[in-house]
């Protein structure tokens, strides 16, 4: 954990590096070891092709993020952590805030300490440095 959902709506590809978007976003946990081991990051971009903005007139734009993380991090952890990636994403999408109609939004879900299994032989990789 964390995992990290960014759902964008497909009207972004063509001005949208979702990849280097992606790094970024991974780079606030790697900053962040003692509170996110950096073999349990994993992030994904979905792009939406089916979606309607408002009243759908317009040729909208949004993205939203998902992190889900595993219980155990206290307030301030998850504060400061969804407060380094939202500014990540302002800073990532500002040109195209100001060139068109775009929404961002970040949600953090945390899993309850039963009900999630695991299994990751990537830490071994990143506890051996």
């Amino acid at each position: 954990m964390p995992h990290i959902i960014v759902e964008y709506t497909d009207n972004l590809r063509a001005k949208t590096d979702v990849r280097e978007l992606l790094i970024r976003i991974n780079s606030v946990f790697i900053a962040r070891p003692e509170t996110f081991p950096v073999g349990g990051i994993r992030s994904r971009a979905i792009a939406l092709t089916d979606y309607v903005v408002a009243d759908g007139t317009a040729d909208d734009a949004f993205v939203h993020t998902q992190i889900r993380i595993g219980a155990g991090r206290s307030e301030e952890e998850k504060k400061d952590v969804c407060d380094a990636l939202f500014h990540v994403m302002e800073d990532y999408f500002k040109d195209l805030f100001s060139e068109r109609y775009l929404a961002l939004s970040l949600e953090l879900y945390e899993f309850p300490v039963s009900g999630t299994y695991k299994k990751n032989n990537i830490h071994e990789r990143y506890n051996r440095v």
